[in-house]
């Protein structure tokens, strides 16, 4: 079953077509369809990774808060 979203992008690719075939062949892709499908997991792989980041670093954030809130004197 071939994904629509993969049929969109290179419905869209109009005048760098060509140039995606030549870049999916030198990477050693038979065509361009697995090309995208390996370019759209990667994209979404990525997405995973950095929204895992984001939620690491606000956890962090909120316990620095916290640490710097817990202090018994009022000057600090």
């Amino acid at each position: 079953m071939q994904n629509e979203l993969i049929l969109e992008r290179i419905e869209n690719l109009r005048g760098r077509k060509p140039y995606e075939e030549k870049k999916a062949a030198k990477l050693g892709f038979a065509s361009l369809y697995e090309y995208f499908e390996d370019k759209i997991s990667k994209e979404a792989k990525a997405l995973e990774a950095d929204q895992a980041h984001k939620t690491k670093v606000k956890k962090a954030i909120k316990t620095k808060a916290v640490a710097k809130q817990a202090g018994s004197c009022s000057c600090c």
